[in-house]
């Protein structure tokens, strides 16, 4: 299951996304994440599957690679799609038990939301993917520059992001592991309800810490070993610049905007 997370791993290559700067990247990400939740229409969320689709063609990363990355998240969704059914009531009623309804608000509800958080993993995995985690840490510390004026520590929050996405796979990596010596000596992970699922994931939890507290200690040991002392004065190999393509890059996002704030404004009208 483990082995299936895409988050937060990035894939070399030299494609049109991969030569973005990355606070191009961040800020479309981020922007395409707001424009998402105003989405009301079906139309609204065909055209964000197109911008998606476009992305993942520039990305020059394989569809299967880009896709697999939900499969952990399948579970999250359908329960989300779920509890969107049965516990929302608006529109036609076709069938009552109780507190449980179904109808076709929930239905529409469900959808949207179902479509919402698979194009939110999708679109944040596109950043990650064409994206190194130091060149992120930089576009962070870029956008977040202005921050510094009041004293907010901008350089030590971009490198505490930059550290938990990178580490994202490493721990998935390391829970796999956990789980097949576990299951070795008999453990089971796979019969038995949710509950009874759950429970069994609690022996992991301490493994898993242990784990995690000796690889930040080893990350402490190289940084300081490695004379890290901060942003303070500190330069880079690779100097952030926008270049020509992130111009095209962002009026391709305007476009987007405006099309998704022109749906927004017809479905709240209508």
């Amino acid at each position: 299951m483990f082995k299936n997370m895409t988050l937060g791993q990035y894939f070399p290559g030299n494609s049109v996304l991969h030569r973005l700067d990355p606070r191009t990247k961040l800020v479309a990400t981020i922007a395409y994440i707001v424009l998402i939740f105003l989405i009301k229409s079906l139309w609204g969320y065909a055209g964000a599957l197109a911008f998606l689709g476009i992305a993942v063609a520039l990305s020059g990363v394989q569809l299967i690679y880009v896709v697999r990355g939900l499969k952990p998240l399948l579970f999250i969704i359908l329960f989300t799609m779920v509890i969107n059914v049965f516990f929302s009531s608006s529109g036609t009623e076709y069938w009552r038990w109780r507190f449980l309804v179904l109808s076709s608000g929930g239905i529409q509800m469900a959808v949207y939301m179902a479509l919402r958080l698979t194009f939110l993993v999708l679109g944040t995995q596109m950043l990650t993917l064409t994206t190194p985690p130091l060149m992120l840490t930089d576009a962070i510390e870029s956008l977040l520059k202005p921050l510094k004026a009041i004293k907010f520590p901008v350089h030590e929050l971009a490198m505490m992001m930059s550290i938990a996405l990178r580490f994202i796979p490493t721990l998935m990596e390391e829970t796999d592991k956990l789980m097949k010596a576990q299951a070795s000596r008999g453990a089971d992970f796979e019969s038995g309800n949710i509950v009874r699922r759950a429970k069994n994931l609690v022996p992991l939890l301490v493994p898993l810490f242990i784990s995690a507290f000796r690889r930040a200690d080893e990350l402490a040991l190289a940084m300081e070993a490695r004379c890290y002392r901060g942003g303070e004065g500190r330069t880079r190999l690779k100097v952030l610049q926008y270049s020509r393509l992130d111009l095209y890059a962002l009026g391709v996002m305007l476009v987007f905007a405006a099309l998704m704030g022109l749906d927004f404004a017809l479905a709240a009208g209508g």
